[in-house]
């Protein structure tokens, strides 16, 4: 990626770039927005441009569409365990309330694998919602899942759309993950794709370069929406929102050049995914620690509940901070609004030497876990034995 952003095409500086620019964003990385959406995400038509709105990132992106599609004290339904900055971002300017729909690992008759996100889990959560005089606006995805890596099928999708047009919401779905998809075996579908929408006014997609591309630095993330009303709306956010010109230029640039995208940086990347995941999953099933093998994204959503004693939210964070100490960071699953405790987010988009000395931290943290967890079951033993 460097390579590429270093190459003489990039170096543009023209006095339009230096001056302020349409909030929306500049008409010709729009346009280039809407043909790269249009191919990757396979959508049935040529995207409109004019339903392109551009802005420094994807959080500030949604935190603009809560601005836009509610008033204060409204709400959002969201699975979880889900990305934490939403709980933020939801916050910070529109006061919006974000309602967890509460997924479980445990496998039933009707939840067929952990934390399966299912239509009557969101009737449910929708019914508690209303019964406590909340008033929903609307649904809140992420495909591909983080932190879970789920990738949505077309039929499940379809399912939550109709669901969100049943109670008239409008449906937010961020698919900044979506090349990430490195299982070769797993399709991804967005939203885009489908040939008919069942609400199509209040659907909107974000999409963003941080992941796939991983140049977070750019700040730089697009909204794609038919509603003109909500689009108009989102892009006076530019005001304080925007991306600088010259951002502006080099991500066209980078977004038109599809014959290095597909030939050279996709497939390297997707083989280097699929390398660091076999690498970490391989040495947590050799620990015998349990994980989610969704072949997406750049994490894996691991269990560690085996090295809690008890196992409580205050143990997971005793462990999350003992991960710090052996400067390792693990995300830990209460900042993913995950209601049992011992889940992490462990992320593997790194070098292999990185990965290497990532994972000896890691054994070695569970070790003095463990060998802490055996002292103390040997005191207590001692303790009860003297008592008696």
């Amino acid at each position: 990626m460097t390579e590429r952003l270093s190459r003489s095409d990039m170096n543009c500086i023209e006095d339009s770039l230096l001056q302020y620019a349409d909030w929306r964003g500049h008409p010709f990385l729009r346009e280039e927005v809407a043909r790269f959406l249009t191919y990757y995400c396979k959508a049935p038509a040529q995207l409109d441009p004019e339903n392109v709105v551009v802005l420094n990132g994807c959080c500030s992106v949604f935190l603009a569409l809560t601005m836009v599609l509610c008033d204060p004290g409204e709400a959002f339904l969201i699975p979880t365990p889900v990305y934490g900055g939403f709980a933020l971002t939801s916050h910070l300017y529109a006061k919006v309330e974000l309602i967890h729909v509460h997924l479980d690992s445990e496998v039933t008759d009707t939840n067929t694998r952990p934390f399966q996100l299912t239509v009557g889990k969101l009737e449910q959560t929708m019914l508690e919602a209303r019964l406590k005089g909340k008033h929903v606006r609307g649904l809140l995805l992420i495909n591909p899942q983080n932190p879970l890596g789920d990738v949505y099928s077309e039929h499940a999708l379809k399912e939550y759309l109709e669901f969100a047009k049943r109670y008239n919401l409008h449906v937010i779905i961020d698919e900044i993950y979506m090349l990430s998809v490195f299982n070769e075996s797993i399709t991804f579908h967005s939203v885009l794709s489908m040939e008919s929408l069942p609400d199509p006014q209040r659907i909107h997609v974000i999409w963003g370069t941080s992941k796939d591309f991983g140049i977070s630095g750019f700040r730089f993330g697009a909204l794609y929406t038919q509603n003109k009303e909500v689009a108009s709306a989102v892009s006076s956010f530019g005001y304080v929102h925007s991306i600088s010109g010259i951002a502006q230029y080099k991500l066209c640039r980078l977004l038109q050049d599809r014959e290095w995208i597909d030939t050279v940086y996709l497939p390297t990347n997707r083989s280097r995914l699929q390398a660091a995941h076999k690498y970490i999953t391989t040495n947590l099933k050799a620990l015998k620690i349990p994980f989610l093998n969704r072949g997406s994204g750049l994490y894996v959503w691991i269990n560690l509940r085996k090295y809690l004693d008890p196992c409580t939210f205050e143990q997971e964070l005793l462990l999350h901070r003992r991960f710090l100490e052996n400067k390792l960071l693990l995300s830990r699953g209460k900042s993913y609004m995950c209601t049992e405790p011992g889940w992490f987010r462990l992320i593997f988009s790194d070098k292999p030497l990185c990965l290497k000395l990532g994972m000896h931290r890691f054994f070695q943290t569970l070790g003095e876990e463990k060998q802490d967890w055996t002292e103390k079951q040997l005191e207590d033993a001692l303790r009860e034995q003297s008592a008696s």
